[in-house]
C-alpha cells in the first residue's frame, strides 16, 4: 500500500466516523413529515419531535429516521439512545438507505450497540446497492481492510468504483491505485489514467503527479 493510499484510507475513516455525528432531519412529501420539517427548520423541535413520532408510529421511514435522529442527538430534550437505535433499525429494515448508512456507522464505532464490524458491513452493501455514496465508500473500505469481511481487493475495487463513478475523489485515486497494480481488476494503465485524472480534479498533487505517469506509459 502505498503512503498517499494509507492517508487517503485514513481521510476516508476519519471522515466516516465524523459522519455519524452529521446525520440531519430530512424533508418528505408525507403531511406529518413536511410539517415536522417546517417546524424543524422554524426552530420548534418539539413540535417537530410531535409530527415525527407521530408519523413513524404510521411506518413512515423517512419520519422514523428523523425521530431517530433527533433522539439520538437530543434536539428536543434529552437524548435517548435505546428509543433513538430502536427507530433507526426500524427506518433502515423497512429499506431507507439514509437509516442503514447511520446503523452501519452505530456498528462500525460500537456508539449506542455492541460494536459489529460484521453488522456495520451488512448494514453499509443494504445502503451501497441503493447508491449511497458513502455507504459505497464504507463498504469498499472494510473489503480493502478485511473488517467484518475478508479482504477482497475484488469487491473492494468495484465498490470504489462505484463511489468514484459519483465523484468521490478519494475513492477515483484508490481505485486508481487497484488498475495501475493489476489488484482485484485486470491491470490497465488507460483506467489508472482516467481515475487518477478523476482525483486530480481537485488539485491534489499526487493525483496529478500518477495522471501524468500514467499519461507518459500510455504514450510509449
Amino acid at each position: 500500500m502505498t503512503r498517499t493510499v494509507a492517508l487517503l484510507l485514513a481521510l476516508l475513516l476519519a471522515c466516516s466516523g465524523a459522519s455519524a455525528g452529521r446525520s440531519q432531519v430530512v424533508p418528505d412529501e408525507d403531511p406529518d413529515v413536511a410539517a415536522g420539517w417546517s417546524a424543524y427548520r422554524a426552530n420548534d423541535p418539539a413540535r417537530a419531535l410531535t409530527l415525527y413520532r407521530k408519523a413513524a408510529e404510521r411506518n413512515n421511514r423517512v419520519a422514523q429516521f428523523n425521530l431517530a435522529v433527533m433522539l439520538l442527538s437530543g434536539e428536543a430534550g434529552p437524548a435517548d439512545p435505546v428509543a433513538g437505535v430502536s427507530w433507526l433499525r426500524k427506518s433502515a429494515e423497512r429499506g431507507f438507505s439514509r437509516a442503514q448508512f447511520a446503523l452501519a456507522l452505530l456498528y462500525e464505532r460500537g456508539e449506542h450497540v455492541i460494536k459489529s464490524q460484521e453488522e456495520a458491513t451488512l448494514w453499509f452493501r443494504k445502503a451501497a446497492d441503493q447508491n449511497h455514496l458513502e455507504a459505497q465508500v464504507g463498504l469498499a473500505t472494510q473489503y480493502f481492510l478485511g473488517r467484518g469481511a475478508p479482504r477482497d481487493y475484488r469487491q473492494a475495487a468495484q465498490w470504489y468504483e462505484r463511489a468514484a463513478d459519483q465523484g468521490d475523489e478519494a475513492s477515483a485515486y484508490i481505485v486508481a491505485s487497484l488498475y495501475e497494480k493489476g489488484e482485484g481488476v485486470e491491470q490497465s494503465y488507460a483506467r489508472a489514467f482516467y481515475y487518477y485524472s478523476l482525483a486530480a480534479s481537485g488539485g491534489e498533487p499526487a493525483a496529478v503527479t500518477k495522471a501524468r505517469e500514467m499519461r507518459d506509459k500510455l504514450g510509449r
